[in-house]
Order: structure tokens, then C-alpha cells, then sequence
């Protein structure tokens, strides 16, 4: 087979001197970074430098929004008012866009974090909130949605540009929503296992759910979380599979659903 995919990793979530993953290395793999905005991980500097070494190897940038949640790294529900939720995430894509303008560079793009993501992608009008106000204040943004969820449905229905995305180290449920963390073999810590899936789903346009579902749909990017230890090795094996399929790698172009 033959084509070109996406491959992306969350990441500037260290906060001061408390490091979490290898960005630097990760960096030099991927094409394109899901930099977070301070709420749930990440502050300024940490932004700063990200942003740069990005630019600096021609890696994409995205903002990578989360709720107010450092103790729990954005990965606890929380209900807002939808006018409230909206100013949350355009506070956030303010400050990237700063940060990545101070480096040279601009944000591409936008990926929601944690459980924001999460309920986003179960609830079409929570995403449209999200989205809706991410474009009111960027309106070049390129939306990365979890393929096949509610957030794709969203997308569609605002006709903005959009990255189709799958998780390399995530299992996933039936109906393209993510395992919980929580429930055992929700992350894949396998590498060679990681690299494996993913190219069989690529090649087959499809999420491969742990019940054996096969859920068709477009993939225009690959996730990879940079706060495992394992995160490396799976973006490198992810890599080496993909190419070993013919596919290479390059940043998404944002084409409507």
C-alpha cells in the first residue's frame, strides 16, 4: 500500500522543573506536536520552548486545550456552562498563539485534551462549543477530531477543516471511544504491538475495537501520548511499521469531511 499518514504527540506538559516526557526525542519522530496550554499541564516557559524546538524541525504546532486541572492532568470530568467552557478554550488558544508567534511559527491546529476530549466526543453539542469558539478567534485552525466519535460529527456539521485522528497506544470500545484508563489494556505499553495495530488499521481505514468490531473511517492522524515512558519506542515502531507498508509520513492537509 501506499500513502501518507499523520503522526502526531501530545506533549509540553512538564511544569517547571517537574519533567514529563521526552519531547526533544519525540520531536525528532513525528510530524506534528499537541502542545498544552497551561490548565491541565505545561506553563510558559515549557510552552515556549516547545513551540520552538518544533519550529525548528518543522514539526506542526497545535494547541492543545484541557479543563482547569493540574492535580488530575485534565483527565477528570468537569461541567461548565457552555458560554464559560467556550471562553476556556479561547483563553488557551490565545496563549498559544502568543507563544508560538514570539517562536517564528504558527498554531495549525487544534486537539482537545483528556476529559475534555473525552465527553466532547460523546456529546456533538459539547464539541460544537468547543470548536465553534476555537474558529471564532482562529478561523485557519485545522480541527483533530477522534475519528468516528460525536467530535467528527461536530466537525462535519461546522464544514471547517478537519485531521481525522487514531490512537496509536489506546484500546478502543465499539463505539470508537476510547477504553478506560481505569479497565486493564486501555494503554498499550507494547511497542512492536503498537506498530503492529496501527498499521493494519491504516491499511484497512478503520478503528480495530477490542471486541473485534471494525469501525471504517477516514485516518489522517496518529496520536501518540509522550507522558509514557514507553512513548518513544512506540513512536519509533509506529514509525518503521508504517513505513514498511509504504506509508510515509507527513502533516495532515485539513481537508473538509
Amino acid at each position: 500500500m501506499t500513502g501518507s499518514v499523520d503522526l502526531n504527540a501530545d506533549m509540553g506538559e512538564s511544569f517547571g522543573p517537574w519533567v514529563m516526557g521526552r519531547d526533544a526525542d519525540i520531536l525528532e519522530v513525528v510530524t506534528s506536536a499537541n502542545v498544552a496550554c497551561g490548565f491541565h499541564a505545561g506553563d510558559w516557559d515549557v510552552m515556549a520552548q516547545t513551540m520552538a524546538t518544533a519550529a525548528a524541525r518543522g514539526v506542526g504546532i497545535g494547541a492543545h486545550p484541557g479543563f482547569a486541572d493540574l492535580q488530575g492532568f485534565g483527565r477528570r470530568n468537569m461541567h461548565l456552562p457552555h458560554q464559560s467552557l467556550a471562553h476556556l478554550v479561547q483563553y488557551q488558544i490565545g496563549a498559544a498563539q502568543a507563544l508560538a508567534r514570539a517562536a517564528g511559527t504558527e498554531v495549525r491546529h487544534l486537539k482537545l485534551h483528556g476529559a475534555m476530549a473525552n465527553m466532547a466526543a460523546a456529546d456533538r453539542e459539547m464539541a460544537r462549543t468547543c470548536y465553534e469558539a476555537a474558529l471564532a478567534v482562529a478561523p485557519e485552525l485545522i480541527i483533530m477530531v477522534m475519528a468516528g466519535t460525536q467530535q467528527q460529527a461536530a466537525a462535519a456539521e461546522i464544514g471547517c477543516p478537519v485531521a481525522c485522528e487514531i490512537f496509536a497506544d489506546r484500546a478502543y470500545n465499539a463505539d470508537a471511544s476510547l477504553r478506560d484508563r481505569s479497565l486493564p489494556g486501555a494503554v498499550i505499553h507494547d511497542a512492536d504491538l503498537a506498530g503492529q495495530r496501527v498499521a493494519k488499521m491504516v491499511a484497512e481505514g478503520a478503528i480495530l475495537a477490542e471486541d473485534g468490531s471494525r469501525i471504517p473511517t477516514r485516518i489522517d492522524t496518529i496520536c501518540l501520548h509522550g507522558d509514557t515512558p514507553e512513548a518513544l519506542d512506540i513512536a519509533r515502531s509506529v514509525r518503521r511499521a508504517l513505513e514498511a507498508n509504504g506509508i510515509s509520513l507527513r502533516r495532515f492537509d485539513g481537508a473538509p469531511l
